[in-house]
């Protein structure tokens, strides 16, 4: 199952992506496929783009991304939302092997 927090809800701060949704073991993850695209997208616009210095960290079947403030929040605001929305439509086709959550900051 692939687990998604999201830190903090008005501002979001960032998110942690871990697992793998094993939804089909013989053959391409699709699922994995669209979540760590939709992942890496947004970590290259936060870094490479709006030009932030996130804690970011990288692993097999882990991505954990938070900016380090309210101001730099607000300014990933749009992005952060747009990702919650994309991998919210996506839990919706697969709630057996995504699901999302919310925690404070």
């Amino acid at each position: 199952m692939i687990k998604v927090e999201f830190f903090g809800n008005e501002p979001v701060y960032g998110f942690h992506i871990t697992g793998h949704s094993d939804i089909n073991p013989e053959g391409p993850e699709i699922l994995c496929a669209a979540v760590s695209s939709a992942a890496y997208m947004t970590a290259n616009t936060v870094t490479d783009v709006i030009h932030l210095e996130p804690e970011l960290k990288v692993a097999d079947g882990d991505m954990m991304l938070k900016v380090k403030t309210e101001q730099e929040a607000i300014r990933c605001r749009d992005l952060f939302d747009g990702l919650k929305l994309h991998l919210s439509a996506i839990a919706q086709d697969y709630p057996k092997y995504l699901i999302i959550t919310n925690s404070e900051v």
